[in-house]
């Protein structure tokens, strides 16, 4: 049975190369446009084919081989690429192991001759009748990609911020747009998108259609741009145009419901259907309308009645298992294939094991089969008819020689060793094969890793600014704090400043007032600059809170303990008299009475003392003057008496005589 649909009605481009080779020097193109009856001829340029391909869109664009309009895999993906999306590239010989176009003319009844452009009619006649195969390295799912336009590299600061926010927020803006104009068309499709500083920097969504059935178009605009790109698939494809029965292995688990598992000669699971509703005749028409079997299999032992009928009603070989196979082993034979049910699990697993049992018999008889052939016809014929390979082989030969052109002739068995060569040289194609692909593979992920890097060096760019905005935060609440610090000391410090201006305004009104208006009894009042102890940090702090100018009477609260420094210190600063409560040490003593400064013992004077600030009167301090005046001029004829005797007594030392 055959579900192909006629392309007479649409435009076919037949392209074969005229001169020249796409490898080589530019080639020239013999080019065949059939639309319906009408047939026009033309000899065309690369450049040009590509051009009336873009204007025209035909529905398909055929030839004998693909690489005559591509050198290699990766310029026929770009060609592809460059293909309007209604528009399909057929090789009309095959697949990638492509028959002679003078054959599979001869087969469809097209006419064929050598010259170029008798051959692009001849691809294009096939094409109209869907023989051939779709070449493909898209899938039907295609990328809209919502992105920013512009970097956000800026002058740095806040008008930086807000260009990103921008950007961000239009991407954001032209993103809800897409999905919302696709959510209109009815599309399917899923969304990705990496959230930024104020909104998106990008969204991806994967739509289930083709560019020509999205809504959205790509462009670029200030901000923004939207790209829209088909998803590559690992390699190239080969579609039939019209649905083929290919030969098929068969699993069938019977029941209330009937399973059913094909796979291909290769071992691919192809289909897995099941059903609790059709009878054997439905199961039937299902396996005749996906393929021709030629082994059908089952997984218990003996085969079941109805397993065993629809073997019989396609004269196909039969498989079974020596005993029924278990549970565990079904389940890891199928582990890698997908699957709805344990039913369809069963049918999956006959078919498998069956296929492995015969593997390399389909093996042999692939390698006997000339490529002329169809392989799935000879195994077919060899499983189910028991036929040996080399008669199945000289059956079909002889009747594929009576429709060929009678210049055809059988090419010679080739011996074991061009077989076994044959065969590497098809092995080391596949591999090479693999290989681009595994090569395109990396460079996919290679385009990942390094859009992922983008990602991650936006990202540390991203915190370092944040981490400059904390450190710039810290440093100003720590810059805070110190003026705070500051502030609150200077409050302090001018406190201090008040109270002693408010000393040094009484001290001034001590020492210049006349005391005029003051009653008779106080008007020889002078102040008095109190020191706590005769210690060096004593005298300064007291010199620093309300000074010691020369001529102040200095009030020694506690005179003990001064040293000779300590005493000198107090004679740079020339009072005129020392008040003392205690005794002065002998060293103190001596420097004071050495530099004539007046000693007095405080109990001699009435001191009055108001908070830090003291006064006494004249001329209980003129007392104390005239009183250590008295004592000094004793004490300096004590000492020269003293010298006086010294002498004496160093001179009768000298002079016994």
């Amino acid at each position: 049975m055959s579900t192909r649909t006629s392309a007479l009605d649409s435009v076919i481009f037949g392209v074969d190369v005229q001169s020249g080779d796409v490898r080589g020097d530019a080639p020239s193109y013999a080019l065949v446009v059939v639309d319906g009856d009408d047939i026009e001829r033309d000899v065309v340029s690369r450049r040009k084919l590509l051009r009336l391909i873009r204007n025209e869109e035909p529905a398909i664009v055929a030839t004998d081989n693909t690489y005559e309009l591509a050198e290699d895999k990766g310029a026929l993906v770009a060609f592809l690429r460059e293909l309007p999306t209604g528009t399909k590239l057929v090789q009309v010989t095959g697949d990638e192991r492509p028959e002679p176009l003078s054959r599979v003319a001869a087969r469809h009844g097209v006419p064929y001759g050598k010259p170029a452009m008798q051959e692009a009619e001849a691809a294009a006649r096939l094409a109209a009748h869907n023989v051939g195969y779709e070449v493909s390295a898209f899938t039907d799912t295609t990328e809209v990609k919502v992105a920013r336009g512009r970097s956000t590299g800026g002058g740095g600061g806040w008008s930086e911020d807000r260009f990103t926010r921008r950007i961000h927020g239009s991407v954001k803006r032209a993103a809800r747009e897409v999905e919302s104009e696709l959510d209109d068309a009815g599309l399917e499709f899923e969304r990705e998108v990496t959230e930024k500083y104020g909104g998106f920097s990008r969204a991806i969504f994967e739509v289930e259609a083709t560019p020509a059935e999205i809504p959205v178009s790509a462009r670029r605009s200030g901000d923004v741009r939207v790209e829209i790109e088909r998803e590559r698939r690992d390699g190239i494809e080969y579609r039939p145009l019209a649905t083929r029965r290919d030969h098929v292995v068969v699993g069938i688990d019977p029941g209330t419901t009937t399973a059913v598992a094909l796979l291909d000669l290769d071992g691919s699971p192809l289909d897995v259907h099941s059903t609790r509703t059709a009878d054997t005749a439905e199961v039937i028409e299902w396996i005749i309308e996906h393929g021709r079997p030629v082994l059908v299999a089952a997984d218990v032992e003996p085969m079941p009645d109805t397993v065993e009928k629809i073997r019989r009603s396609f004269d196909a070989g039969g498989w079974i298992p020596e005993r029924d196979l278990p549970v565990d082993e079904k389940l890891h034979r199928t582990r890698e294939e997908p699957y709805d049910n344990d039913h369809e699990r069963d049918a999956l697993a006959a078919a498998l094991f069956a296929f492995d049992d015969h593997a390399e018999q389909f093996e042999r008889v692939a390698a006997k089969t000339p490529p002329e052939l169809d392989r799935g016809e000879v195994i077919a014929r060899v499983v189910g008819g028991e036929e040996s390979v080399e008669s199945v082989v000289e059956e079909l030969t002889d009747e594929d020689d009576g429709e060929t052109e009678s210049t055809e002739h059988d090419p010679r068995e080739l011996t074991a060793e061009e077989k076994k060569i044959k065969r590497l040289e098809a092995r080391v194609g596949r591999l090479e094969g693999h290989i681009e692909d595994l090569e395109e593979t990396i460079e996919r992920k290679d385009e990942r890793v390094a859009e992922l890097e983008e990602e991650l060096s936006e990202a540390r760019r991203e915190e370092r600014k944040e981490a400059r905005e904390r450190r710039e935060v810290t440093r100003l609440e720590r810059e805070n704090e110190r003026l705070k610090r500051e502030l609150s000391e200077a409050e302090e410090e001018n406190e201090e400043l008040d109270a002693k201006l408010e000393r040094l305004k009484e001290l001034w009104k001590l020492d210049h007032s006349n005391f005029a208006d003051v009653a008779e009894a106080k008007s020889d009042l002078v102040p008095v600059k109190p020191i706590e102890q005769f210690t060096t940090d004593a005298i300064e702090t007291a010199e620093a809170a309300y000074g010691i100018a020369p001529g102040d009477i200095v009030y020694l609260r506690d005179a003990s303990g001064a040293g000779r420094s300590t005493a000198e210190l107090l004679v740079e600063k020339e009072p005129r008299v020392v008040l003392r409560e205690g005794g002065l040490s002998e060293q103190a003593d001596r420097v004071l009475f050495e530099n004539e400064v007046p000693v007095g013992p405080a109990d001699d004077v009435a001191i009055q003392e108001v908070d830090e600030l003291a006064v006494t009167r004249e001329s209980d301090v003129e007392a104390v003057v005239d009183d250590w005046e008295a004592r000094a001029e004793e004490r300096r004829r004590e000492r020269k008496e003293e010298e006086l005797d010294r002498l004496i007594s160093e001179h009768r030392a000298r002079d016994p005589d």
